[in-house]
């Protein structure tokens, strides 16, 4: 049995062009890929938050023509540009242009990333190196493998235990070859590809290694599904210049329709089911493109997702996750495929709790799934434990209703009916049965409460949230829903929850909370971490005016001389001490504590500087300047520490509060210049602004001198323990 879960964006494509998406890399974790679109961009992603980490560009006229990829051993990225030049480049580097580039001598086809070693160079014409030996002498020779007229269409590198083995296969006046290149010892050999009776030719191709072989997978344009299994370690040596045929059986026949096949691929997931995308979906109609899981075991199709916009036919597999370029978007769908069996093959396949293996991936990640995922990984080894819990799910499974029925009974049930059977269906279902009906049944609910305004209950919302397996993409309108209803304990529940939440719809939030009053929110019933927060940071003591408290963190600064001279004549009189330092400010909070613990949560949710900044210029001006000063005060209250007094689970950052006085500052700029209630607001965050460059200012010139000291303290053996007396100036 198989399944797709839901899936998510993540990140649009600029400049799809004709072949979309050039290639997606690991990087040097599992949840960050390296994105080369096509043309001139590379792109470092974090998966699950479906944020970029940093994009690099070349100049104009310049072409990316190999993707890039990691080099794990010196942590650097690698990229061919203009087919002969070789870019290396780190993490903390801003432009490409001033890394360092070596041009070779010949041009080079793809770079190959290999887990834990350097990667490998394919030349155009067949010659492979590694690329610390290609760098040593970019100008030494390369010799030519492959014919003149013989083209590579693919290739691949496959990691063994201690074997390292690079697949390239070729094209020539309509013959396909399969190049074998190992390493140790270097060896390489050509097998010839057969063509099937209908003189399609093949479209994909992909190679794993499993159970000691290497098994590669090609797709034809007919639709048929080959396997050839080449072993890892040949027991006869290839005779040199010998081209050896390949063996190969039929996995599966797909159904193509009328015609054959232009734009697919086919990828293998596990040993058993293989992803297909860009073949017709055999019980759709014409003109729907679908990503489809297959049994190759029992030729069954598990699971298929249809696909909006051009489909490119690419496909690839990271960490348990399809990523599929359509339209002009990536997509990220998070699969599962139990072992091959016939009752699964037959969707009969009785579900058991005793063990999580079959468990799908939680798209919202939870505080507890990481604090407890010991205990839980205890309780799935005890046998007894297992038996005892998958007796109860079956009680309650056989007294509970199915998703179909609960669907049904959403339309047509009373609200208090409706809470109890979703409480019912919730007690009762497994995990992984969750995992597919939570958003189902979130968006019967929903639909049945915007046909019906009276319909509303909120008590199955929140469950249906708090199981974690609900997201925004799974249920569209339920934020909107929460804020038409007024309902900010909901709301606030999603924004924690939610991580993929379009910047629209925070924007939308954001307007609405800024528009009520403060005693109108006062009456709604919130979570009590974020109200305690609020109170301890509004009961923390103020920054007395004979500075008694103390600065903190270099945040408060002695007046700057240009400060002192853009203050007003009449502001001191003449022998009293020097005016309050320019950060102890008014110090009272701007709005009430519900309305902050709203607007703390807003804070939080993850978004894109581009995508969000047009929607803020929709705020209306005393809105924005609310924020700001709200912003402000609690700028200058964890400028004190008293954020770090309070026992909270969740608040927000400097780093969150600062950028989003940025985003506000970019979206509506010319008008809080032209405003002058405005004023006095610009003036105080230029200020504290300004002390914030030169606190960076005096922690760098720090840094020289501790980074000069530990230099010169290397060579020492220290002690355990000992006492020193170091001058930094």
């Amino acid at each position: 049995m198989a399944a797709l879960y839901e899936s998510y964006t993540l990140c649009a494509l600029a400049d799809t062009g004709p072949e979309g998406t050039r290639a997606i890399e690991p990087d040097r974790d599992r949840d960050r890929v390296v994105i080369t679109e096509s043309g001139r961009a590379v792109t470092v992603y974090k998966v699950s938050d479906q944020k970029p980490l940093g994009s690099w560009t070349v100049k104009q006229g310049q072409c990316i023509t190999s993707p890039a990829v990691y080099n794990p051993p010196t942590k650097e990225y690698v990229v061919v540009t203009d087919e002969k030049v070789v870019r290396v480049w780190k993490d903390e580097d801003i432009s490409i242009e001033k890394a360092f580039k070596a041009t070779v001598s010949a041009e080079v086809y793809r770079l190959h990333s290999v887990p834990d070693r350097e990667p490998l160079v394919l030349f155009r014409h067949g010659a492979v190196r590694f690329l610390d030996s290609l760098l040593a002498a970019p100008q030494q020779p390369i010799e030519e493998v492959l014919s003149e007229e013989e083209v590579i269409r693919w290739s691949a590198a496959v990691q063994m235990e201690q074997q390292l083995v690079l697949l390239f296969s070729t094209e020539q006046r309509g013959q396909h070859c399969l190049y074998v290149q190992r390493f140790s010892p270097n060896a390489l050999v050509k097998h010839r590809l057969e063509t099937d009776s209908t003189n399609s030719t093949p479209l994909s191709y992909a190679a794993t290694y499993r159970d000691g072989n290497i098994h590669l997978l090609y797709l034809f344009s007919s639709g048929s599904v080959y396997e050839s299994v080449l072993q890892a370690r040949p027991t006869v040596p290839a005779v040199s210049g010998t081209v050896q045929a390949l063996p190969r059986s039929l996995l599966l026949k797909l159904p193509v329709g009328e015609g054959e096949l232009t734009a697919a691929s086919a990828l293998p997931v596990d040993e058993s089911h293989i992803a297909v995308v860009g073949v017709p979906h055999p019980l759709a109609g014409a003109g729907k493109d679908y990503l489809c899981l297959w049994n190759t075991h029992f030729q069954t199709l598990q699971a298929a997702r249809e696909l909006a916009g051009k489909i490119y036919g690419q496909l690839w597999c990271f960490s348990g996750k399809l990523f599929v370029p359509h339209g002009k978007i990536l997509s990220v769908i998070p699969f599962e495929c139990q072992k091959s069996s016939l009752a699964a093959a037959m969707g009969k396949l009785k579900q058991t709790s005793g063990t999580n293996e079959s468990s799908g991936p939680t798209l919202v990640p939870t505080w507890n799934a990481l604090l407890h995922s010991n205990q839980t990984q205890t309780q799935e080894n005890s046998r007894g434990a297992a038996t005892k819990k998958s007796k109860i799910s079956t009680r309650n499974q056989s007294s509970c209703p199915t998703a179909e029925q609960l669907a049904e009974r959403i339309k047509v049930g009373s609200e208090k009916e409706v809470q109890k059977q979703v409480e019912e269906f919730l007690h009762g279902s497994q995990p992984e049965e969750l995992q597919l009906t939570a958003g189902r049944l979130a968006s019967a609910l929903v639909m049945r409460c915007q046909a019906d305004p009276t319909f509303y209950p909120q008590a199955a919302f929140t469950q249906l949230v708090q199981t974690n397996y609900l997201c925004h993409s799974g249920c569209p309108d339920l934020l909107v829903l929460t804020l038409e209803k007024n309902d900010f304990r909901l709301c606030q529940l999603c924004l924690q929850l939610f991580q993929d939440i379009p910047e629209a719809v925070t924007c939308c939030c954001l307007k609405t909370i800024l528009s009520f009053q403060d005693s109108e929110l006062e009456q709604v019933d919130l979570e009590e971490d974020g109200l305690l927060f609020m109170k301890g940071l509004t009961q923390t003591p103020e920054v007395s005016d004979d500075g008694d408290s103390g600065q903190h963190n270099g945040f408060c600064p002695p007046v700057l001389e240009e400060e002192i001279c853009d203050a007003p004549p009449d502001s001191e009189a003449p022998g009293t001490r020097p005016a309050r330092e320019p950060l102890a400010l008014d110090m009272s909070c701007p709005v009430g504590l519900h309305k902050g613990a709203l607007l703390n949560e807003v804070l939080q949710v993850p978004y894109s500087d581009s995508l969000l900044l047009p929607h803020l210029k929709d705020l209306s001006v005393p809105q924005v300047l609310l924020l700001l000063q709200y912003l402000r005060f609690l700028y200058l209250k964890y400028s004190q520490d008293a954020h770090s007094l309070i026992p909270a689970l969740r608040n927000p950052t400097v780093t969150q509060i600062m950028d989003w006085v940025c985003l506000l500052l970019d979206a509506h700029f010319t008008v809080l210049a032209l405003a002058p209630e405005a004023k006095r607001l610009l003036t105080s965050l230029h200020k504290f602004v300004r002390s914030q460059v030169k606190l960076y200012s005096e922690l760098g010139k720090i840094e020289g001198s501790l980074e000069a000291l530990k230099k010169s303290k290397q060579s020492r053996e220290i002690g355990q323990y000992s006492i020193e007396v170091i001058e930094l100036f």
